[in-house]
């Protein structure tokens, strides 16, 4: 199992120390809030770029934008190796792909809870990563909506070799779950950066 530990619950006044506390993990999950697309804002570029030097983890970023087509250049040359859009944003995703793919990083397409993997199902081919959100996205701490991890099994389906990402609400109360579910890639927040021992949670992710 690919762990990925979501900055957003790391504290923010430290976060080159909170990065090494995850150094252990395989990728780093950063989210990026516009206060639109979803109602929190967290960071952007400027942060990304300032921690990159600080990490030798893959940096999967979660782009929560409206209108993500004008910000996937400054992205990318911030550090992101994967560049996660959503469904639902106002931008096609036929453009975002491509230009995700131009930069040179891998594309992924995140789904909210009520989006159907329907919305989604003619861009699989082009990806590197479909994201499974089972919490409302724009805060952190949430409970899992347990009846969304069907949409893991629907992915594969489609396309057996496409990583799927399991986002929201995994902790050790749901890590069986969300090892059963079928996902390759499993974000955690609070889980993590709020453990007494975060590598010691990191192998028991790992482990799944």
């Amino acid at each position: 199992m690919i762990v990925s530990p979501s900055l957003l619950a790391a504290d923010f006044s430290r976060l080159g120390e909170e990065t090494e506390k995850v150094r252990s993990a395989d990728w780093l999950h950063l989210d990026v809030m516009d206060g639109v697309f979803v109602p929190n804002i967290s960071f952007g570029p400027a942060v990304i770029k300032s921690i990159r030097p600080e990490s030798k983890l893959v940096f999967d970023v979660h782009l929560m934008v409206e209108r993500p087509l004008g910000m996937i250049k400054a992205i990318a040359e911030a550090g992101a190796d994967i560049i996660a859009v959503h469904a639902e944003c106002k931008d096609d995703l036929g453009a975002l792909i491509r230009e995700i793919k131009a930069c040179g990083k891998l594309p992924a397409i995140a789904l909210k809870p009520a989006t159907e993997v329907s919305k989604i199902a003619k861009y699989l081919p082009e990806l590197y990563m479909a994201m499974v959100m089972t919490v409302e996205p724009g805060f952190g701490g949430q409970e899992m909506l347990t009846d969304k991890l069907y949409k893991v099994r629907e992915i594969k389906k489609l396309r057996e070799d496409i990583l799927v990402e399991l986002d929201g609400g995994v902790n050790d109360d749901t890590l069986s779950l969300a090892g059963a579910s079928g996902a390759d890639v499993l974000v955690a927040g609070t889980a993590i950066f709020k453990a007494e021992n975060p590598e010691e949670e990191i192998r028991l992710f790992a482990q799944l």
